[in-house]
């Protein structure tokens, strides 16, 4: 496969490369048909899923309970043939619940490994936010480098490896605020809302039985999603589009450069790692449209997806009711279009 390399324009992309580029994507049209047959509606929900599939990235869903959070992981899982585990996150869950730990054999005198849930393709991370911090961190090493330390040794995980996890607000009883370190772990955090009224009627009509059909078929492989993924990676980014995913980066963090006058209601910008998740996110969006390379329309469309859990309000800000997507919009108004 040809590289695309930073001097090269959207023009002199090869047409066999972009039908190649679509070819590898057919599958994604049929998983949504598949999905909806379960799913009512939620279609941003569903293709931001595809979007962590494609770039390797790891998604948190917040919203209140009864939304098909869990229903639509768990119809994915179904719907790609992907080995999937569920933890249900509680406040007496332990780390070794998660990821293993070691078993003594008293008539081998020896230390056996038992591994945890964590091993599997898709995880679901059930109310990720109803256990403490240090259940929650269990997760760390997993999400960043794809593999597990119980004793001295260390693991891989099976590929490809995403964290799918729920929460609810953290203003509601029995939850916990997830550490700073574990959510910059997750390339999109999503905001799930209520359905329309069209909506809420199909999913009356659909879901009002005792035993409702929620079996989907898998229609697509782990291989062709690998495949997929490869090909997000020769989605071409013209400099001018990467020099402005660095100035919206940038801009959370020192937002006067950008005659902002935010700097007193955001605590912390945005990491690096959100420089990498934008470019990644947007390209494999593109790649959804069926194009090979990006647009700016791009990153705005996946852009509050990325930041709204990287930018952190500061005290003057909740106390102005000024929420981080208030601020990632003003950011994304502020800064000059390519």
């Amino acid at each position: 496969m040809r590289t695309y390399h930073n001097n090269m324009s959207q023009d002199s992309i090869a047409p066999e490369i972009e039908e190649k580029l679509k070819s590898a994507i057919q599958w994604i049209p049929t998983l949504r048909e598949e999905i909806a047959r379960v799913i009512v509606g939620q279609h941003y929900l569903v293709d931001r899923l595809i979007v962590g599939l494609l770039a390797n990235g790891h998604v948190l869903l917040e919203g209140v309970p009864g939304l098909a959070k869990t229903l639509s992981i768990r119809t994915l899982a179904s719907a790609t043939a992907a080995d999937f585990k569920r933890i249900q996150f509680t406040p007496d869950l332990l780390p070794a619940d998660i990821i293993g730990t070691l078993i003594y054999s008293p008539k081998e005198s020896t230390f056996h490994t038992r591994k945890g849930p964590i091993f599997a393709n898709l995880i679901l991370a059930d109310e990720i936010n109803r256990a403490p911090a240090k259940v929650q961190s269990a997760l760390l090493e997993a999400m960043q480098e794809h593999q597990v330390t119980i004793g001295d040794t260390t693991y891989p995980l099976p590929e490809p490896f995403l964290v799918l996890a729920t929460e609810n607000p953290i203003d509601q009883e029995g939850t916990y605020p997830l550490p700073e370190a574990q959510v910059d772990r997750f390339m999109l955090k999503l905001k799930v809302g209520y359905p329309s009224k069209d909506d809420e009627r199909a999913i009356l009509d659909r879901m009002s039985s005792t035993a409702p059909n929620l079996n989907v078929d898998a229609v697509t492989t782990l291989d062709a999603i690998s495949e997929a993924r490869k090909l997000v990676n020769d989605v071409f980014v013209d400099p001018k589009i990467r020099d402005y995913i660095v100035d919206l980066i940038l801009a959370t963090r020192d937002p006067e450069q950008y005659k902002l006058k935010l700097g007193q209601y955001i605590q912390f910008g945005a990491s690096p790692r959100a420089t990498i998740s934008l470019t990644l996110a947007a390209k494999a969006w593109a790649l959804m449209q069926g194009r090979a390379y990006v647009v700016p329309q791009d990153i705005k469309e996946i852009g509050m997806d990325v930041l709204r859990h990287r930018v952190i309000p500061s005290y003057e800000a909740e106390a102005e009711e000024i929420s981080s997507e208030d601020l990632v919009t003003s950011i994304f108004d502020a800064v000059p279009v390519p």
